[in-house]
C-alpha cells in the first residue's frame, strides 16, 4: 500500500525537478549552486518562458553544460552570462537587462498611453470651448422655393 502511494506522488511530481541530470551536476557544491543561480536566470530556447534549471529539452541540457564548463574553467558568474548573451543573443535572458534599447521598450508603453491621455484631454478642452454653431434658417426667398419644390 505504501509502495503503491510512493509511485503516485512521485508521479504527480513536476518533470521540471528532475530536469538537471546527475551526470550534469558538479562534485563541489559550492560550483553547483553557482550554476544553478546562472541557470535559473536563462531562458530555454525551445521552451521559450522556462529557465533552462526547469527545461528538459536537449538544447537546454546543452546550455546547462556549458554553463558547468565555464564555471570550472574559471569565469564569474557575469562572464558566463555574458559568453551566452554573446552566443544568443539577449533573449537568452529570462530578465532582459535594463540598458539601450530594451529602456525604450519599457518606456514605451506608458509613454504612449501619456500621449494618448494628453491628445484626449486636449481635444475634449478644446471640443468643450469651441462656439456652438449657428442653425442658419431659411430666409424668405429660400422658403418659397421650398415651398413650390413641396407642393410640386
Amino acid at each position: 500500500m505504501i509502495a503503491r502511494l510512493l509511485l503516485i506522488l512521485s508521479l504527480l511530481l513536476p518533470t521540471a525537478a528532475f530536469a538537471v541530470q546527475p551526470d550534469e551536476m558538479l562534485q563541489d557544491p559550492a560550483l553547483e549552486a553557482r550554476a544553478r543561480e546562472i541557470s535559473k536566470g536563462l531562458r530555454c530556447l525551445v521552451c521559450r518562458n522556462e529557465s533552462i534549471d526547469d527545461s528538459n529539452a536537449d538544447l537546454a541540457r546543452d546550455l546547462r553544460i556549458e554553463v558547468r564548463t565555464q564555471i570550472t574553467e574559471g569565469k564569474s558568474n557575469d562572464e558566463v552570462v555574458n559568453f551566452l548573451v554573446d552566443k544568443y543573443g539577449e533573449y537568452v535572458l529570462l530578465k532582459p537587462r535594463d540598458t539601450g534599447s530594451n529602456r525604450v521598450l519599457y518606456l514605451a508603453g506608458p509613454g504612449m498611453l501619456i500621449v494618448g491621455l494628453l491628445a484626449a484631454f486636449f481635444y475634449l478642452r478644446r471640443r468643450s470651448h469651441a462656439p456652438a454653431p449657428l442653425e442658419a434658417g431659411l430666409n424668405s426667398d429660400e422658403a418659397e422655393r421650398l415651398d413650390k419644390i413641396m407642393k410640386g
